[in-house]
C-alpha cells in the first residue's frame, strides 16, 4: 500500500510539474546553403508622364542629359548648344534597384524598386522606361520597364500642402525581365556546405548531431561555429534537390550566448532567455534641479515731466531641488533567475525602461551580470 502511495505521489508530482523540454528549430531557419544566395542588381532611368512633378531641367542637369542621350538614340535630333532650352516637367530620372534570386531562369520576372535621384515632387502615375540593370560584375542580367505603383500622394499650393505616405518612391510587382542568369551548382565533389547565419560551436554541434543521426554517422561533421559540411549519401548522389529538402526539415536545437540589447534612442530593451545575474543590491532614486529666472520691472509713471525717471530691471532667481527616496533592492540570485523575476524586481524600484538601460550598464560594469550588453 505504501508502495501504490509513493508512486502515486510522484505520478501527481510530474504531472504538476512537467520537464521543460527545449524545442527546436528547422535547419533551413537557421542555415542557408553555401553558394545559393541572391544578386543586388541596380540601373538608371526614366519615369514619363507625371502630371508636372518631375525634375526642375534648370537645377537637375543629369536628367536633362538623360533626355538628350534617349531621344538621340531613338534618332530625334537635338541641338547641343540649346540643350540647357528643354524644359519638361514631367520627367523624372530615378534609381531602380532589384534582387535577383538563385536558380532564376531566363524570362522569369522580378520585382523592382524606383527611387527619385533629383526634385521631383512626387513619381505617381509615371512609367518607368525600359531600364538595363546590372550586377556587381557590370553585366546586365535584367531590364526593368512598366508603370509605377506609389501608394501616396502630394498636392500643393500656395500657402498649403497635403501629402501621404513618400510620394518620390515607387515599386513595379513583376517589372523586371531576367535575361542573364547566375549558374549555382550545389553537390559538387558529393559535397554540401551550410552556413549558420548566427556562428554558434553548440548549434554547430547539435545540427551536426541531428544530421548524423538521420543519415548515417560520419554525414556530417562541424567544421567551424558557423560551418558544417555534410558528404551526400550514396542513394542521394542523382537527387541532391531531395537531400537538400530533408536535412532542411530536420529540427535542432539552438544555442546562443546570453544578450540583453538596448537602444538609448527608443528606450528598447530585449533579453535573452539565458541572460543570468549574480547577487546585486540595486538603488535607484531621481533628482530634479529646478532653475527659474524672473525679472522684476520698475517702471518710472508715465507723462510726468522732469521726473528723470528710468526702468530699473531687477533679476530674481528661484532654485528648487527635489530628490525622490531611493529604494534599494536586493536581488538574490544564487541559483539563477527567471526573466520574469528580473523584471518584477527592477519595476519594484519604479525605474523605467531608460533608467533600466542606465541600471543593466552600471550592472554589467560591477561583474554581477553574465552575458554580453550590447547598446545599439
Amino acid at each position: 500500500m505504501k508502495l501504490f502511495l509513493s508512486l502515486l505521489l510522484a505520478a501527481s508530482l510530474i504531472c504538476v510539474f512537467p520537464v521543460e523540454k527545449s524545442e527546436g528549430v528547422r535547419i533551413k531557419d537557421i542555415a542557408q546553403l553555401h553558394g545559393v544566395r541572391n544578386n543586388q542588381l541596380i540601373g538608371y532611368g526614366l519615369v514619363t508622364g507625371l502630371d508636372g512633378t518631375g525634375d526642375d531641367m534648370r537645377r537637375t542637369k543629369f536628367t536633362l542629359q538623360a533626355i538628350y542621350n534617349m531621344m538621340t538614340r531613338h534618332g530625334i535630333t537635338l541641338n547641343p548648344d540649346r540643350i540647357r532650352e528643354i524644359r519638361i516637367k514631367n520627367v523624372a530620372a530615378v534609381m531602380v534597384t532589384a534582387t535577383l534570386p538563385p536558380f532564376a531562369r531566363t524570362g522569369s520576372t522580378i520585382d523592382v524598386e524606383v527611387s527619385s535621384m533629383g526634385d521631383a515632387d512626387s513619381l505617381a502615375g509615371g512609367t518607368l522606361l525600359m531600364t538595363p540593370l546590372i550586377g556587381a560584375d557590370n553585366q546586365v542580367y535584367a531590364v526593368a520597364q512598366g508603370a509605377l505603383a506609389v501608394g501616396a500622394f502630394s498636392f500643393a499650393g500656395l500657402a498649403t500642402q497635403a501629402q501621404k505616405n513618400h510620394p518620390t518612391v515607387g515599386r513595379i510587382a513583376g517589372g523586371a525581365i531576367v535575361e542573364n542568369t547566375v549558374e549555382v551548382e550545389i553537390g559538387q565533389d558529393g559535397r554540401l556546405e551550410y552556413q549558420l547565419r548566427d556562428s554558434d560551436f553548440t548549434t554547430s554541434a547539435n545540427m551536426s548531431e541531428a544530421i548524423n543521426h538521420r543519415f548515417g554517422a560520419g554525414t556530417a561533421f562541424p567544421d567551424s561555429s558557423g560551418t558544417v559540411k555534410i558528404l551526400i549519401p550514396d542513394p542521394f548522389k542523382n537527387n541532391v534537390v531531395e537531400f537538400v529538402a530533408a536535412i532542411e526539415t530536420l529540427d535542432v536545437e539552438a544555442d546562443s550566448t546570453a544578450k540583453v540589447v538596448v537602444n538609448e534612442r527608443t528606450g528598447t530593451i530585449v533579453m535573452g532567455k539565458d541572460v543570468r545575474l549574480s547577487t546585486v543590491a540595486v538603488s535607484h532614486g531621481n533628482l530634479s534641479l529646478i532653475v527659474r529666472e524672473d525679472f522684476q520691472v520698475s517702471q518710472p509713471n508715465p507723462f510726468t515731466p522732469f521726473s528723470n525717471g528710468r526702468t530699473v530691471v531687477t533679476p530674481q532667481t528661484d532654485i528648487s531641488v527635489s530628490e525622490d527616496e531611493g529604494q534599494l533592492v536586493l536581488l538574490d540570485m544564487k541559483k539563477g533567475i527567471s526573466l520574469g523575476e528580473i523584471a518584477n524586481a527592477l519595476n519594484a524600484i519604479g525605474a523605467t525602461p531608460r533608467d533600466l538601460i542606465a541600471i543593466f550598464q552600471a550592472i554589467k560594469a560591477s561583474g554581477s551580470m553574465h552575458g554580453e550588453l550590447i547598446i545599439l
